[in-house]
Parts: C-alpha cells; structure tokens; sequence
C-alpha cells in the first residue's frame, strides 16, 4: 500500500560531487529523490519531469501533473520544489505544471498523422511540381494538407491556381485555402497567400519566427497526411522545420544533371544526420519524348542517378507539357499517382524498428509495470548478455536502476541510448 504523500530522501550532505557537479546534475540528483506515491517510482521514471531550465542560480522545472489527481498533483509538486531548493547553489526555484505533450499536438502540424517533406539541393528541379503533384495525389483517397514552407519563392499557390487572403479562426488561427476538385479537397498554406506576390526579405530570426507560428496555429481540416514543400537547399527555413516538425520522411527531388545530383547527394546525407528517413528520390526530367517522331531522348545523358544516389528512386518524371498542367486534388497523372502509392508505403513504414526478438518493450507501459519489465529482464541476463530497452522516453535513467539490479556503480554498467525516432529510445546495456 502507497503512502498517500510523495516520498522525499534526505540529501547526502557528506558527498563532494553534491557540491561540486554541475547545477543541472546536481537539480536532477536532487529530483531523483521524489517519488511518485501512485506509480512508486521517482518523478523521471514516471515521467513527471518535463524539462529542466538552469539559469544562473534559477532553476524552473517543467512537470507533467496533470494527469494526477489534484492532491498527488500538489503533493508531487511541492515535493520537488523543496528538493531542488535545497541543492547547493539555487537561489529560486519553480515548479510549473504543463500540460502532456501530445496535447500540445492537437493543433498545427501535430493535428497530421503523418508528415513528408518535399526537398531539393537546388532550385528549378521542379521540386514544387513535384510536392503539388504529390499533394494532389495523395488527397484522392485521404485528408492531406500542403504546407508552402518556400517563404522566399512561394510557387504553391500559382501552381494550384489558389489565391488568398487567409482568414482567421474565432480564436485568430489562419484557416488554410480549400484547393477543390471534383471528388477530393486539398488545404493550402502559403506566405504567397498573404503577400500577393510581394518579396519577402526576411533574415533568418524572422523567417524562423513566421514559420513556426504558422506549423504551430494554422487551423487544418484535413488531419491524414501534410506535405511540406521546403524551399531549395539547406538554409534557416530547412533546419527550423526539423526542428519544429516531426517530419516522418522527406522526398528529395533533382534532375539527372551531374552537379545537381552530387548536390542532392549531401542532401540525403544531411536529412539522415538530422534523424530524418529519406523515404527516397524523384528524378525530374529524366526524359524527352519528341511529339512529332516519338523518339525517347535524355536530356542529362551521364551517370544513372540510382548509381550515384544512396536512395531509392521513388519515380523517373519525364520532361512533358502534361505534366505542367495545373495538378487537382484526386485527379493526377499516372506518374503522380504511382508516386503517392510508393511515397505512403515508405512512410508507413519510415520509423519502423530493427529490434532483436528478446528486445523489452516498455511503451505504453504504466510506471510500475515498466519497472517490473525491466527488472525482469535484466536480472535473467547472465554476465556479459546484452539488455535491450525500447521506451517512448528518454531511458537514460534506466542506467542507474540496472546498477542497482546487478548490486554495483552505474560506471560498471556499459550503456548506449539513442534516439530512433521522434517517438522511440533505445537503450543497450551489457549485464556485468
């Protein structure tokens, strides 16, 4: 039976590195020490702590309490509070409740299941054509969105024959253009709705700021898949997407001309340092079929760009006056249509994971049953087995438990964790 109030152990005064870590370490040794009375586990294990900010000697936790009930909730928080004020060096703590990430998802971006950026290294590769004709495509038979990201050459709107101005929600959200076709819908957003036309000369503080207010308050009705068409290359406008949305895969687009696909190689390689699935690449003009003789010709004769390509190549788009027609939601070309077929697979299956069979699987575990899991697991492990954790947060702290486990120091357990997914840790250890 749980005590009703959140259990706090005294600090020891004795230890140097008490004194002598870093602060934050010294405010995550301090709440390492609340435990959680429902769950029986500290507040990190039962992902209470939501972040920690340490500025100077003001330290503000982040807690994730909303879920508890009023009087844990209020136990929990002043528990932690007077922890962390009494590690050496705070001179002001806060506590402040937050409410469970995936609520903060329910707008903006976070409202898509799921998200595919449309990139290229370079610009005139028809990398918009692409992303309107993927939009298109993908809307015949699901909810989709198009994010026009291209802030400084936004082509979306002229491409699909939309124009603004955008309005607002009852609450101030810009509602999305409805692009309509004959059976399907496709939500737009543009800066080129907003601007007429006019150039935009945002430096990269403003640009990064527009963007993210519009993936976080943009009102969507569709809530399937969002494409985002990102402007060319890999600037400001590029890296604040990774970092403000859970992108699930990117498509990159290039023509077979050599130094384009040299460029879009280093593209590939930058999506992937970045955690970002290339879901693969479209060769644009890949083709020339003369209309008079009908005689096929290459337009960049040269090296096979699946050769040079460390992706697949998702589809060959020949150079064609079809193509350039202005795309409809739900009735596109054969081309397009294979695209988006082959584009869903690939994202569908873009954070799936490489486990070994023995893997333990905490996700979606309550706190206590991950505790029992894992001890489990780790203590039928002989020495020098391998421990392998899959967790939907950040398992560092398992560490420590697994030394507790194998009655000796967290230096002697050898542990690596990474972050798969935006969704998904992977902790490895070796039992000593």
């Amino acid at each position: 039976m749980h005590d009703d109030h959140p259990e706090q152990t005294t600090r020891d005064e004795s230890t140097d590195s008490s004194v002598t870590a870093p602060l934050r370490e010294r405010v995550e040794r301090a709440l390492r020490n609340v435990r959680d009375p429902d769950a029986g586990v500290d507040v990190f294990e039962a992902g209470l702590v939501d972040s920690i900010t340490v500025d100077d000697g003001s330290v503000t936790v982040s807690a994730s309490v909303a879920e508890l009930d009023e009087r844990t909730a209020s136990g929990v928080t002043e528990a932690m509070l007077r922890g962390v004020r009494q590690v050496p060096g705070v001179d002001s703590a806060t506590v402040e409740p937050v409410a469970p990430a995936a609520d903060d998802l329910s707008g903006g971006v976070g409202a898509f299941d799921s998200v595919v950026a449309v990139a290229s290294a370079k610009g005139g590769v028809g990398k918009s054509t692409v992303a309107t004709g993927l939009a298109c495509a993908l809307a015949g038979d699901r909810s989709v969105g198009l994010f026009d990201a291209d802030i400084h050459g936004p082509n979306v709107p002229g491409l699909l024959g939309v124009e603004g101005p955008v309005h607002s929600a009852d609450d101030g959200s810009p509602l999305p253009v409805t692009c309509a076709g004959p059976d399907a819908d496709l939500d737009v957003m543009s800066v080129g709705l907003m601007e007429s036309g006019a150039p935009l000369a945002w430096r990269g503080a403003m640009a990064h700021d527009a963007l993210t207010e519009l993936y976080e308050e943009t009102a969507w009705t569709a809530d399937d898949t969002l494409v985002v068409d990102l402007p060319p290359g890999t600037g400001d406008v590029v890296l604040t997407t990774l970092q403000e949305v859970a992108v699930d895969g990117v498509v990159v687009v290039t023509t077979p001309f050599p130094s384009a696909l040299e460029d879009t190689a280093r593209s590939v390689e930058l999506f992937r340092d970045n955690g970002v699935p290339v879901l693969g690449v479209v060769v644009n003009m890949a083709g020339f079929t003369c209309p008079s003789c009908g005689d096929s010709h290459e337009l960049f004769p040269g090296e096979d760009p699946a050769d040079r390509l460390d992706a697949p190549v998702l589809a060959e788009v020949p150079f064609s006056t079809d193509l350039q027609e202005t795309p409809v939601p739900g009735a596109v070309a054969t081309e397009f249509e294979s695209l988006a077929s082959d584009v869903a697979a690939a994202a569908a299956g873009a954070w799936d994971l490489d486990l070994p069979a023995d893997a333990v699987d905490i996700r979606g575990d309550p706190p206590e049953r991950r505790r029992a899991r894992v001890r489990e697991a780790f203590s039928a492990l002989d020495p020098g087995e391998q421990f392998t954790l899959v967790s939907d947060r950040d398992p560092s702290p398992v560490r420590e438990f697994l030394a507790s486990l194998a009655e000796t120091d967290s230096a002697a357990i050898e542990a690596s964790v990474s972050r798969e997914t935006p969704d998904d840790w992977l902790l490895t250890a070796t039992h000593p």
